[in-house]
């Protein structure tokens, strides 16, 4: 497959990172200044984690709906802009400066949106028009239930736990202007402001990464909704759960707990409702990145009710088959391979055959090995390179967690590497040496080359986004403030020296 993506530069940024005065980023101002920030600094690429509505543990790789956005993101000035929040209800929603309390976040914010929900005019006809396309049905309809009866749908009155067709036909209609099309009238608020942000961040000549999660949450609409297509027991709970084996992040593993997919079923049915979730992110994103790719070669599955990740098993995935028919129907389109983890010989001839660019993290690149292949020596064009992801510490946090002599190995190594790309840049410190590294990947093969907002401003480890394998502390970190013209001026001459 021929490669879609233009070769150039690129910042990760969560929209929830943002700074602004709402506790949370949106997609207001802060928004759009940030695009001008990238512009500024001659970045192609903005990349984001997923959009989705966040559930318990409040990551956005667990959500309600997997094509859902995410209330929190609304722009409430916009609300108050079109008459359906006053002054004063604007001004309740002022947060504190610095990370997301979502304790918060969840106790205030939907009281507001109801009071612009209550304000809004249902009749209006592309409202209606959006709720009679049906897309947000099922999304609509389980939350409806989750405000009625609290604690995961298996605790669902049965009727309304197994979906029955007439229950929830009356279901709907008894709530359906207190609370269907007011979950739908966050949905139809949401699309409608990313649309306008993502026009805007176009016209800039940047280009949004998304990311799709490969798995679903357990509590959510899709497995409510499609039980079928997923490995449960009569009472609808899993009975095999996804998660990796030991590895980098974890000696025990990783227990993710999300349900696994019955792939005969989604093969019986030509695989509709993967297409149908990749059709919805390309409409929402330019590039897609699929999170865990190595899942769809081989899955490793777990035993519900095991205490750790050791004692599951791989099986086997969709492979080629899925992709070649989402490309039979929605034809070629740009996708990000995330490969990383325990990568075997059938995950990369996967990714070769499907031409997707996998991802080249350079924090795993100093092991003294030289066939290592995130050292940019062995980075190839069809590469995606970062310093570090989402799941990483900051650069400059690893770099102050190593000792004296440890820190001597790594400047040794980087130094070789950075001959190997012919870059001379002296660098001492560890924040010298941070920045060296976020250079070396600019000037590596890789047709894309992303640094995390933190990387690029040096921030240390307060500012990471997510540790995997812990439940808290997590998706909390926000900007104080719009990055500077300083920083933008670092990039851009970093992005213009290595032809990005």
């Amino acid at each position: 497959m021929e490669n879609l993506m233009e070769r150039g530069a690129g910042i990760l940024c969560h929209i929830s990172s943002l700074h602004g005065k709402y506790g949370i980023g949106t997609l207001g101002r802060e928004a759009y200044e940030f695009a001008d920030f990238l512009k500024s600094s001659h970045v192609k690429y903005w990349q984001i984690l997923p959009l989705a509505q966040t559930g318990f543990g409040d990551s956005p790789y667990s959500s309600v709906c997997c094509n859902s956005g995410n209330p929190y993101f609304i722009d409430l000035v916009a609300l108050r802009d079109e008459g359906l929040l006053d002054d004063e209800e604007l001004a309740s929603c002022e947060m504190p400066v610095g990370d997301v309390d979502y304790g918060a976040l969840h106790k205030t914010r939907f009281e507001v949106l109801r009071l612009a929900y209550a304000r809004f005019n249902i009749k209006d006809e592309e409202f209606v028009k959006f709720v009679e396309s049906g897309e947000y049905d099922d999304y609509a309809i389980f939350m409806s239930l989750k405000d009625r009866y609290p604690g995961p749908f298996t605790a669902f009155p049965d009727s309304f736990k197994y979906a029955e067709n007439l229950a929830i036909k009356e279901f709907r209609e008894t709530v359906y202007k207190s609370d269907y099309c007011f979950w739908i009238f966050l949905q139809y608020i949401f699309n409608k402001q990313w649309a306008k942000l993502k026009e805007y961040v176009n016209s800039l000549g940047i280009k949004i990464i998304g990311d799709i999660p490969l798995y679903v949450a357990n509590d959510s609409s899709d497995v409510w909704a499609r039980p079928e297509l997923f490995k449960l027991d009569e009472d609808l709970n899993p009975t095999e759960v996804a998660g990796v084996p030991p590895d980098y992040f974890s000696p025990t593993g990783q227990l993710w707990g999300n349900p696994v997919y019955n792939w005969d079923v989604l093969e019986s049915e030509s695989y509709e409702w993967w297409i149908k979730r990749i059709r919805k992110a390309m409409q929402m994103v330019d590039v897609i990145r699929i999170d865990h790719f190595r899942g769809f070669d081989r899955y490793y599955s777990i035993p519900a009710g095991a205490e750790t990740a050791e004692t599951g098993e791989w099986q086997q995935g969709p492979g080629l088959r899925l992709f070649m028919q989402i490309r039979r129907k929605l034809g070629n389109i740009p996708i990000i391979a995330e490969d990383l983890g325990i990568i075997d010989y059938g995950v990369e001839k996967l990714r070769q055959r499907t031409g997707y660019p996998g991802m080249k993290i350079m924090l795993f690149a100093f092991d003294g090995k030289p066939t290592n292949p995130y050292l940019p020596r062995n980075i190839t064009e069809n590469s995606v390179a970062y310093t570090g992801t989402h799941d990483n510490a900051t650069t400059l946090g690893l770099l102050k967690r190593m000792n004296d002599s440890q820190f001597m190995v790594f400047k040794s190594r980087l130094r070789s590497a950075l001959a190997d790309e012919e870059v001379v840049l002296p660098f001492i410190t560890r924040r010298e040496a941070a920045r060296a590294l976020c250079v070396s990947v600019l000037a590596s093969k890789a047709n894309i080359a992303i640094l995390p907002i933190q990387d690029l401003l040096g921030l240390s480890d307060d500012a990471r986004m997510n540790t995997p394998s812990t439940s808290e502390g997590n998706w909390k970190f926000r900007l104080f403030k719009r990055p500077s013209r300083y920083h933008a001026a670092i990039m851009r001459k970093i992005v213009k020296e290595y032809n990005r």
